[in-house]
């Protein structure tokens, strides 16, 4: 099993990697999140995943460990094969995924090319237990946004609902509350403007 391959950027497209390990090229497709990257030539280390089958073997690299382990955690759910995985992953980052799942969010998983919301459903249902949730719960806001226990008037809780009422999603909302600093400390009406400008970024 190839746990990581490092080398030199040797040639890229959308979707796609060959990476040069000592002469040897290997291509992998990978989520079209590209922005991370480094340029042709330049050193870079992916964490891969080999997918086996009758008929092919195909090799799928990842920037890093976690996004592998999503990634894996992806398949393993009945009717989602490496396609859709990808496919999910070049949609939302882990850490928009992680909060979509836990936010219940099936319209921001359901963007996903090739799952509709039926897939959505199911692959919340089945990650839900499965996924790491610790940053988000080490977060200025983190997990408990979700919590149920939490009280309604809480700024943040204002806010989010704030932001679905103007047809963000619960996910984006929570996305966008999570990166305002001091967020439990403004009142609605200044984390909503900051919130709303972290959306328009």
């Amino acid at each position: 099993m190839i746990s990581y391959i490092k080398g030199i950027l040797e040639d890229m497209s959308p979707g796609m990697v060959v990476v040069d390990n000592h002469g040897i090229g290997y291509q992998m497709m990978v989520p079209m999140r590209g922005e991370s990257f480094p340029k042709i030539g330049q050193e870079i280390k992916i964490y891969t995943h080999m997918h086996v089958r009758e008929d092919d073997v195909s090799l799928f690299g990842f920037l890093s460990k976690e996004e592998k382990e999503a990634f894996e955690l992806l398949i393993g759910v009945n009717g989602i094969g490496p396609k859709v995985g990808l496919s999910v992953l070049s949609t939302l980052s882990v850490y928009e995924l992680k909060m979509a799942v836990i936010s219940e969010d099936v319209k921001t998983i359901s963007k996903t090319p090739g799952l509709g919301p039926k897939g959505a459903k199911k692959l919340i249902l089945e990650l839900k237990d499965k996924l790491s949730f610790e940053e988000l719960e080490e977060d200025g806001v983190g997990a408990e946004i979700f919590d149920t226990s939490a009280d309604s008037s809480d700024s943040v809780m204002i806010t989010i609902e704030g932001l679905v009422s103007l047809g963000y999603s619960k996910s984006e909302a929570a996305i966008a509350v999570n990166k305002v600093e001091d967020a439990k400390d403004l009142t609605p009406e200044e984390l909503l403007k900051k919130a709303l400008k972290n959306i328009m970024i």
